[in-house]
């Protein structure tokens, strides 16, 4: 079993405060806050990290069943788009809207659409986000005395 890690710091309360994320093979390390999130502030915040894992994870998912039904793949470019709004007293990814774009020669339309929609199902990001376990291990900190 494989295991990726990412990490967060958040400090301080949610409107005033500010954190950063970072992956756990140190590629990335990003500021957020508030603004990025819910407003149109500088800087990323989780939703996009969500969105550019969803888009590699169905390219590279697509690029697979291509491959399997005997195509040799050009490149395939793929969007996400997350959308994240208020719903009752909180906030909830509503929608994740996946644009592709493929250059796979021999291929007609209908092929490439059906592909499109086995990897949208059967990616193993789109499956986590359909519904996952959601597991917790919490403690508190110790302060050095």
């Amino acid at each position: 079993m494989l295991i990726r890690s990412a990490e967060a710091l958040w400090e301080g309360n949610l409107k005033q405060g500010k954190g950063k994320m970072k992956l756990g093979s140190g590629l990335f390390e990003g500021n957020y806050s508030f603004g990025t999130r819910f407003e149109h502030a500088s800087g990323t915040n989780p939703e996009e990290l969500i969105g550019a894992a969803h888009a590699g994870c169905f390219s590279m998912a697509l690029s697979l069943i291509l491959e399997q039904a005997g195509y040799k793949v050009d490149h395939i470019r793929t969007k996400a788009r997350v959308a994240i709004d208020k719903v009752g007293d909180g906030y909830k990814i509503t929608t994740i809207d996946l644009d592709t774009e493929g250059a796979v020669p021999g291929i007609d339309e209908k092929n490439f659409k059906e592909a499109a929609e086995a990897a949208k199902k059967g990616c193993p990001v789109s499956m986590a986000l359909t519904g996952v376990e959601i597991r917790l291990s919490a403690k508190l900190e110790r302060k050095a005395a």
